[in-house]
C-alpha cells in the first residue's frame, strides 16, 4: 500500500458510519450468537484447530453476518474476498475462482469467498461456485436474510453448514451501544456524551435487535444533540426518538416472516386467544401486509376451525372481507379486528373440514359407483322405465319432515364423514342428527335380526 493509499484509507475510516467503525475486530468484541461462536461451540473448536467450513449465515440484518465472516478469515489467516450477489455475475465469480486457485497453488493460502445476499444469485451462478467449494479451492461463506432451504441450490447447501443467526437481545444491544459510547478511538468516547435512561431505552427498543440500526441511530442522536455548558452532548428521549423515528417492522411479504406471522395469527385464533390473535394481526398491518390476504385467511379460519360450532362466523368473516374491500385501509383494520376477535372467542369445530377431507379421500381412492337409482331424476319416460326415481321418499311428506333413506353408493353404505362435536351450535346439530339417524340405525338393526 502506498502512502497515498494509506492516507485515503484512514480518511475513509474516519468518514465511515459509526456502525462500520465499530465493527468487531476480535471475538472478544463480537456480541451475540453465542450458540454459534461461543467458546465451547463446534465452530470455535474447529477455528482453534485452524479449520473453517463452508457455511451459509442466515439471519436478519444487523446480526453480525459480515462481521463473523471477516473474523473467520482473520482467525484462519485466509485471504478474504467479498462480493455482493446484487452486482456480481458469472465473470466475477470465475475471476475469483482463478485467483483463489493460483493463491492456493503458489502460496498455500486458502481463500474465503464471502457472498453477501447469496439468495440473489440464480442457479447458474451458484453452480459456478460448486466445483471449487467441493475441491476446497475456496471456502464459501454466504450471507442471506432468506431461508436458504428455498434460495440456495441443494448441491451447494449439502456442502455447507447452515448457521441461523438471531436478532440481538436487548441486553446485547445495550452492550453494543455502551461500547460505542466508551470507545475514544473508533466510537464516540471523545464527545463527552450523556445518554439518559429513557433515551437508552428508545435506542434499544426501536433497534429491534439490529446492532447496525442501534449504532446509526445513536450516531445521529449524538451529533444532533444540544451541547451542554461544559461542551458535552446530552441525548434525551425526544432526541433519541427523533433519530430513530419508528421501529422498522421486520417483515417480508413473500419470505419466512410472512408465513411465520400468518401462521402465528391462525394458530392464535384456533387457540381461542383473542389477545395474541389481535397482536399478530397488528404486526401484519403495521408491516404493510395485503389486508385482503389477511381477510382471505380469516374466511378460511371461519370455515375450517369454527365451522358448525358457530355458522355465523363465516358470515362475519365474509362481511369483514367485503368491508375491507369496500373501505380500504387504514379503516379496514377495524372490521379485520372485529372478525379476528369474533373467531378467536367463538366455539371451535373442524368437523366440517374433516368431513370434506374424508369424502374427498374416498372420492379419489374408492370405486366411483353410479348414483343410486332412487336419487336420480326421471326426466323422460325411458328413465322412469329404467327405475330412475323409484322408491324416492319426498322428505316433506313425512312427519317431522324427515324419513331415513340410503343416499350413498352401495360400496360406501353407512360411511360417516361428518362427526359433530359438542361445541356451541354444533351440539344442537349433533342432537338433531342423533334423533334422525338414530332411528335409521335402529331400523337397520331390526332388519338384520
Amino acid at each position: 500500500m502506498t502512502l497515498f493509499e494509506h492516507e485515503a484509507a484512514q480518511k475513509k475510516e474516519k468518514l465511515a458510519p459509526l456502525a462500520a467503525r465499530m465493527r468487531p475486530r476480535t471475538f472478544d468484541e463480537y456480541v451475540g450468537q453465542d450458540h454459534i461462536v461461543g467458546s465451547n461451540t463446534t465452530l470455535r473448536r474447529a477455528l482453534n484447530a485452524g479449520h473453517v467450513p463452508s457455511m451459509i449465515l442466515w439471519g436478519p440484518p444487523g446480526t453480525g453476518k459480515t462481521t463473523l465472516a471477516t473474523l473467520l478469515a482473520t482467525m484462519t489467516s485466509s485471504y478474504f474476498e467479498r462480493i455482493s450477489a446484487v452486482g456480481s455475475g458469472v465473470a466475477d465469480l470465475r475471476r475469483v475462482m482463478s485467483e483463489a486457485s493460483d493463491r492456493l497453488g503458489m502460496h498455500g493460502q486458502r481463500s474465503i469467498l464471502f457472498v453477501d445476499e447469496i439468495h440473489r444469485f440464480n442457479k447458474a451462478q451458484q453452480d459456478v461456485i460448486l466445483p471449487q467449494v467441493e475441491d476446497g479451492t475456496i471456502v464459501l461463506i454466504g450471507a442471506t436474510t432468506e431461508n436458504p432451504s428455498f434460495e440456495v441450490v441443494s448441491p451447494l447447501l449439502s456442502r455447507s453448514t447452515v448457521y441461523a443467526l438471531t436478532p440481538l437481545a436487548p441486553e446485547e444491544v445495550e452492550q453494543v451501544v455502551h461500547a460505542a459510547l466508551n470507545d475514544s478511538n473508533r466510537g464516540l468516547g471523545t464527545l463527552d456524551v450523556t445518554l439518559d435512561e429513557d433515551a437508552f431505552e428508545v435506542l434499544v427498543n426501536l433497534s429491534n435487535g439490529d446492532a447496525r440500526t442501534a449504532l446509526n441511530g445513536l450516531e445521529l442522536a449524538v451529533l444532533s444533540a444540544p451541547m451542554s455548558s461544559s461542551g458535552g452532548r446530552i441525548v434525551d428521549r425526544e432526541t433519541a426518538h427523533d433519530a430513530m423515528q419508528r421501529r422498522v417492522a421486520r417483515y417480508d411479504k413473500s419470505g419466512d416472516m410472512h408465513y411465520d406471522t400468518i401462521s402465528a395469527f391462525i394458530k392464535s385464533v384456533r387457540s381461542s386467544d383473542p389477545n395474541a390473535a389481535v397482536y399478530w394481526l397488528a404486526r401484519m398491518i403495521e408491516a404493510g401486509e395485503d389486508p385482503l390476504f389477511i381477510a382471505r385467511r380469516i374466511v378460511v379460519l371461519a370455515a375450517e376451525d369454527i365451522g358448525m360450532a358457530d355458522p355465523q362466523a363465516l358470515s362475519v368473516a365474509v362481511a369483514a372481507q367485503q368491508a375491507v374491500h369496500f373501505i380500504g385501509m387504514p379503516e379496514g383494520r377495524i372490521p379485520l379486528a372485529e372478525a379476528t376477535v369474533y373467531l378467536a372467542t367463538a366455539p371451535k369445530s373442524n368437523a366440517a373440514y374433516m368431513a370434506i377431507g374424508g369424502a374427498l379421500e374416498d372420492a379419489r381412492n374408492t370405486r366411483n359407483d353410479p348414483v343410486p337409482l332412487h336419487l336420480r331424476n326421471a326426466v323422460t319416460g325411458m328413465m322412469r322405465d329404467l327405475g330412475y326415481g323409484k322408491d324416492y321418499k319426498y322428505t316433506h311428506d313425512f312427519e317431522g319432515h324427515f324419513t331415513p333413506t340410503d343416499n350413498l353408493p352401495e360400496n360406501l353404505k353407512d360411511r360417516k364423514y361428518y362427526e359433530p362435536t359438542d361445541q356451541g351450535y354444533e351440539a344442537e346439530v349433533a342432537k338433531r342428527l342423533s334423533r334422525w339417524w338414530g332411528a335409521l340405525a335402529s331400523l337397520s338393526d331390526q332388519d338384520e335380526s
